[in-house]
């Protein structure tokens, strides 16, 4: 899959299992609009973040945003019901594709984006919602944003299952329980930390 336009390609994704991998849906609320000086570290860490994603182990691709340079929108980008406007329009959120639930961690928290989140308090209401959500897909197939949306407001009311869940009780894509792989998440930072 292309990492600029999202778009799968099988001629040149051969290191990519022909299996299932796991979509990531992320999604918090501004405490104030989004042009308030209170979230200028947010804004001044987004674009160097998606580089970084970008570049991490595991990722496979992400979302744009429509009427935004970079990724095409993966569908019409729309709000779960917890959406409250702000008098901007919008609220963040990530849709992306993963190999691995280790690799989403590693990269969640570690570098840039770890430092992102230890300041996310500052930016972002307190969630009475999951900030995020994961899920299994076909290897070929491309989340839509309404598709990310049911998945986070089934996961909110329903609690993790195979179908919708978190990195606190994961799901393998057979629908089985696992544990995350605390010495590959470990493995993957040393390999981050030692090419920046």
């Amino acid at each position: 899959m292309c990492k600029c336009c999202g778009q799968i390609n099988r001629a040149t994704d051969e290191n990519i299992p022909m299996s299932n991998i796991l979509a990531l849906y992320t999604f918090g609320v501004f405490i104030e609009p989004s042009e308030h000086p209170s979230n200028d570290g947010f804004h001044q860490r987004n674009d160097p973040i998606l580089d970084d994603v970008a570049n991490a182990s595991g990722f496979i691709a992400r979302s744009g945003y429509e009427g935004d340079p970079g990724p095409e929108s993966w569908g019409v980008q729309v709000q779960p019901r917890f959406y409250q406007e702000r008098g901007d329009g919008w609220s963040p959120a990530t849709l992306s594709l993963w190999r691995d639930l280790e690799s989403m961690m590693a990269f969640s928290y570690f570098g840039l984006h770890a430092e992102a989140l230890s300041k996310g308090r500052e930016w972002f209401e307190k969630p009475k919602w999951p900030p995020y959500v994961t899920w299994w897909v076909e290897q070929n197939h491309v989340p839509q944003w309404s598709e990310a949306v049911e998945r986070h407001e089934y996961l909110h009311a329903q609690g993790p299952t195979p179908k919708a869940f978190n990195f606190k009780q994961p799901f393998d894509a057979t629908g089985a329980a696992i544990s995350i792989q605390r010495e590959k998440i470990k493995q993957l930072v040393a390999n981050a930390s030692k090419s920046i």
